[in-house]
């Protein structure tokens, strides 16, 4: 049978879908979102910027953080000690920059083994099931009722003189828990879906479906979990560095910097508020970034859909309106597309035949 093409109709559907926009990846659509967000994108260069400081203070600081001048006991910032002194004539600059240096290391190294240990646990929990899932859930309940504060403190003077990374355990030991519970709600969703079964009845291995196809499904929500908890492990080794169980002399962090200028803060703030003040930024910061990226990888949370109401009621149009269900609902356009490009196709060929 021979098959005649219309070359006038071919080149008019070719130059149609040539006309048609690309699809738009979503980790553009993500980074579009997230840099519309003004207040994030400010807090995540002062993160930057708080990082950079803390680790190269050494490159450009006249002092270190354990060098005295003994000409210098307890004098205000001035031109060779931007910080100060504290009572030994240690310079309050690289001690700061030290004790920022060792929280932010403390508090990244936490939000990555808290993250990961919770999307391990809940994925394994809620893909397998059954015994699995009694006995990780119950090793879950088990340390959210345990006093985590307490037992640190409790625990962490027998590891006094010894690596700060003991420390960094602990604190990770008692963090994953809720994300746990949230991992495990979420593959007893994604566990169902289509391309999980098809993956299972291809002959993958479990460990497999769970990395490859789970959870990067879970990616937005393991980001924004490990951003939190990097201020939260900061909060939670400077207030047992506060109270002498955290990062113990002769190194410092914020924790301890904060604890020994507390009583001088009246008679010589410079040696509260600095470290004070830099915790402050680094938390805020790490909080409002969070929230962008929460809004950026969630398009349809509550403060996206206020803020983009207001935008249309403000400007109004068809064109915002277009704009913002194209950018809300990317996959849902693509799919259509697909399909009707698909019917298109299918008719040509029932004609032509």
């Amino acid at each position: 049978m021979t098959v005649i093409l219309d070359e006038g109709s071919a080149n008019a559907s070719t130059e149609t879908v040539a006309a048609q926009p690309k699809a738009v990846s979503r980790g553009r659509l993500v980074l579009r979102r997230f840099l519309r967000n003004r207040l994030s994108v400010i807090c995540v260069l002062v993160i930057i910027a708080l990082y950079v400081l803390a680790f190269t203070y050494t490159w450009y600081a006249r002092w270190t953080y354990d060098q005295q001048d003994y000409n210098a006991f307890l004098s205000p910032p001035d031109g060779s000690h931007w910080f100060g002194t504290d009572k030994i004539g240690t310079d309050m600059f690289a001690q700061t920059m030290r004790g920022l240096q060792k929280s932010l290391s403390i508090g990244l190294l936490v939000a990555v083994f808290s993250t990961g240990l919770a999307a391990l646990v809940g994925s394994a929990a809620g893909y397998f099931g059954k015994l699995t899932d009694r006995a990780l859930m119950w090793v879950v309940d088990l340390l959210l009722v345990l006093p985590s504060f307490l037992i640190i403190a409790i625990i962490s003077p027998a590891f006094q003189g010894k690596t700060w990374l003991i420390l960094v355990v602990l604190l990770a030991v008692f963090q994953w828990m809720i994300t746990a519970r949230i991992v495990r709600g979420m593959t007893l969703t994604l566990r169902e879906r289509e391309f999980v079964k098809a993956a299972r009845y291809m002959g993958q291995s479990s460990m497999r479906i769970i990395f490859r196809h789970i959870l990067p499904n879970m990616a937005s929500l393991l980001i924004i979990d490990a951003t939190i908890n990097v201020g939260a492990a900061v909060l939670s080794e400077t207030s047992l560095s506060y109270f002498g169980f955290g990062v113990q002399p002769p190194d410092v962090s914020l924790g301890t910097l904060i604890a020994s200028g507390t009583e001088s803060a009246q008679t010589f703030p410079w040696l509260f508020y600095f470290p004070a003040g830099f915790l402050v930024l680094f938390v805020l910061a790490v909080n409002f970034a969070g929230d962008g990226l929460r809004d950026a990888l969630d398009p349809t949370s509550t403060r996206n859909r206020w803020g983009k109401r207001k935008k249309s009621s403000t400007k109004g149009g068809p064109a915002m309106t277009t704009a913002l269900t194209k950018d809300v609902l990317p996959e849902t356009a693509t799919i259509e597309k697909t399909t009707i490009d698909k019917a298109a196709i299918d008719t040509s060929r029932e004609s032509q035949s």
